[in-house]
């Protein structure tokens, strides 16, 4: 086991396979600024290992990713000067101001970062369980293969809870479908790993008590392809969905995603650049749970409370 604070990084048989884990428990996964830094540090070591064959990416605990920490002591002190700063808060833009700051710092470590998981030169498989919410979903859809835990649901919840219109790495159109990510988004609804599965973006559907050993089985399936093969085949389909406009459409909404936050931070006089409750959604906080969306149901917290 390598020495990070954030994930940690093991190999199994071998050195053909990396197991890497999100590692934040307390905060349900929460991707602060060292966490993904520390992901991405470990992503660029298994891929220079020329042992290594396949990646997984998990999580531990009750859920695979709670996404962006929004307000854990230990991302707050990242941000403020003093101490507990991270150092990349003054580089790549950190030392700029107001929208520049905020799209030079989230292209460098919310956007690019994922950008190059996805196109990481080994095959990579998310080990998802419990509800991976809107960030979460960044990390999952990096990789080439996502297997999923019986109790898994998928939701992103940032135009529900803070007016935003998806997270920076925007990929719920070519993953969902447009007019179901349309739902999502404007409902703050979430979908079942069965629904996922039938959509194409799950996989495998494992009990929750075999998400390890059986994801394990899975990535030794894969490690046995020659490797050429295995990275023309992740090269051969990433290739085609970039000429179908991914990349593009990529490009393209996260500077949507830059334009709704300068939005917000142009409204609020102390500059906060998501949506409040007295803009018209409910305090992040407290807001109601999520519910997996009912083709049946307009409302389905109004069927909960009646």
């Amino acid at each position: 086991m390598a020495d990070y604070k954030f994930v940690t990084y093991e190999s199994v048989d071998d050195g053909r396979i990396v197991r890497i884990m999100l590692n934040r428990l307390k905060t349900r996964n929460a991707q602060n600024r060292g966490m993904l830094v520390e992901l991405d540090e470990a992503f660029l070591r298994a891929e220079a290992d020329d042992q290594v064959r396949v990646v997984i990416l998990g999580g531990v605990g009750p859920l695979f990713s709670s996404g962006h920490d929004m307000g854990s002591e230990e991302a707050i002190a990242e941000r403020t000067a003093g101490p507990g700063q991270h150092p990349t808060m003054l580089i790549n833009g950190g030392t700029r101001l107001s929208a520049e700051n905020r799209m030079l710092q989230e292209w460098h470590y919310f956007f690019q970062n994922t950008l190059r998981w996805r196109n990481l030169r080994k095959i990579t498989i998310a080990q998802v369980q419990g509800t991976t919410y809107a960030a979460g979903l960044m990390l999952v859809w990096a990789c080439d293969l996502i297997v999923a835990a019986d109790d898994a649901k998928f939701a992103d919840v940032v135009g529900a809870r803070l007016g935003m219109c998806g997270v920076e790495y925007f990929g719920h159109p070519w993953e969902f479908g447009p007019r179901r990510a349309k739902e999502l988004l404007l409902t703050g609804d979430s979908i079942d790993v069965q629904e996922a599965f039938e959509l194409g973006m799950v996989s495998k559907i494992f009990p929750r008590a075999e998400l390890e050993d059986q994801t394990l089985a899975y990535a030794r399936r894969i490690a046995k392809l020659p490797t050429m093969a295995a990275l023309l085949i992740k090269e051969s389909v990433n290739q085609t969905v970039d000429n179908m406009g991914f990349y593009n459409a990529l490009q393209a909404t996260f500077t949507l995603h830059q334009l709704n936050h300068a939005h917000w931070a142009e409204i609020h006089d102390d500059g906060y650049q998501g949506a409040r409750p007295e803009d018209g959604v409910p305090d992040w906080r407290s807001a109601p749970r999520v519910v997996v969306r009912d083709p049946g149901v307009a409302d389905p917290h109004l069927v909960a409370s009646s």
